[in-house]
């Protein structure tokens, strides 16, 4: 999954001036950037984002200020060079295709940033299609193209404002996954607490239910009280989130079930919520537990249901 947002939000910023955009079309091996990230190029030389993490990217825009002076878009293909490796080539050892194109009506329209934009406002995915023989990008089906998914926003639904959910919103935040904490109890709630975090004072059940998860969002229960954390996961579960956690020990997740079970939900939907919470990586304290939830997030919403 390709972390765009920067990417088009400059876009957006930089409305009205030249710019090439370099995008990630193959990858092989130990690729250091998925497929599908951008690196977009102003016509000033300013930059946003990455197809590489800095091993290929003073080539690229050296393309791409080629291709904003009126060369045609380019494709270009990178790996372990011997004598270059450290100049134009990938000393990880993998190898990447990259396409630099220009941000015009012939080649990645700029329309298309702000189509991007409004879908995953929304909570929709969107795919654009590139003609890698013209380097026009497209809405539209084409046939043999390179499809770039653009996926709605991961968010992540933290429900109780604990010491471990400090962290987890501290970790998500730099992730770049919204954040939303949840609890009825405001002495928990509070904005010293969590800084630059949304808060949501209304019950769970009721919060999670206006929120609308979908297969990008994981909401993680961490209250200890089943009277704010079991209306949470019915409402996750019946919701559709990606990922659904709850935080306890074996014993406790276990009464979970029965609890579950009781209000209704199938043992498929049960089976979904994964107890205890997050990897086991022997976590001790609040911000080992916070660690273990966030990768167990990023694992599932890779791979969004």
């Amino acid at each position: 999954m390709a972390d765009n947002d920067s990417v088009i939000a400059a876009a957006r910023g930089w409305a009205g001036a030249r710019m090439a955009l370099a995008t990630v079309v193959s990858t092989w091996g130990s690729a250091p950037r998925p497929r599908g990230s951008h690196l977009l190029v102003h016509e000033d030389g300013r930059f946003e984002g990455s197809v590489s993490g800095g091993c290929v990217e003073a080539d690229i825009m050296a393309v791409a200020a080629e291709v904003i002076a009126g060369a045609p878009f380019a494709l270009r293909r990178y790996g372990v060079a011997d004598a270059a490796a450290w100049e134009v080539g990938l000393p990880c050892g993998g190898e990447i295709e990259v396409m630099v194109q220009p941000v015009t009506a012939h080649g990645f329209d700029p329309a298309l940033f702000d189509a991007i934009a409004a879908a995953r406002a929304e909570g929709r995915a969107l795919e654009v299609a590139t003609d890698l023989a013209s380097g026009r990008s497209s809405v539209d089906p084409l046939s043999g193209a390179f499809i770039n998914r653009y996926e709605p926003p991961r968010r992540l639904l933290i429900v109780g404002a604990v010491q471990i959910a400090q962290v987890l919103a501290g970790l998500a935040r730099e992730l770049g996954i919204a954040t939303v904490v949840i609890d009825p109890r405001g002495r928990f709630l509070t904005a010293e607490r969590f800084p630059d975090v949304t808060l949501d004072d209304r019950w769970p059940d009721e919060a999670i239910d206006a929120l609308r998860p979908d297969g990008a969002t994981a909401v993680v229960t961490l209250s200890h009280d089943p009277k704010i954390d079991d209306p949470a996961l019915i409402a996750a579960l019946r919701g559709g989130a990606g990922y659904v956690a709850a935080l306890g020990s074996r014993k406790s997740h276990a009464a979970r079930r029965e609890r579950l079970a009781a209000a209704g939900l199938s043992p498929a939907q049960i089976d979904r919520v994964e107890g205890p919470a997050g990897i086991a990586i022997g976590a001790v304290g609040p911000a080992e537990i916070a660690l273990s939830i966030a990768a167990g997030m990023v694992r599932a919403l890779h791979d969004p249901r």
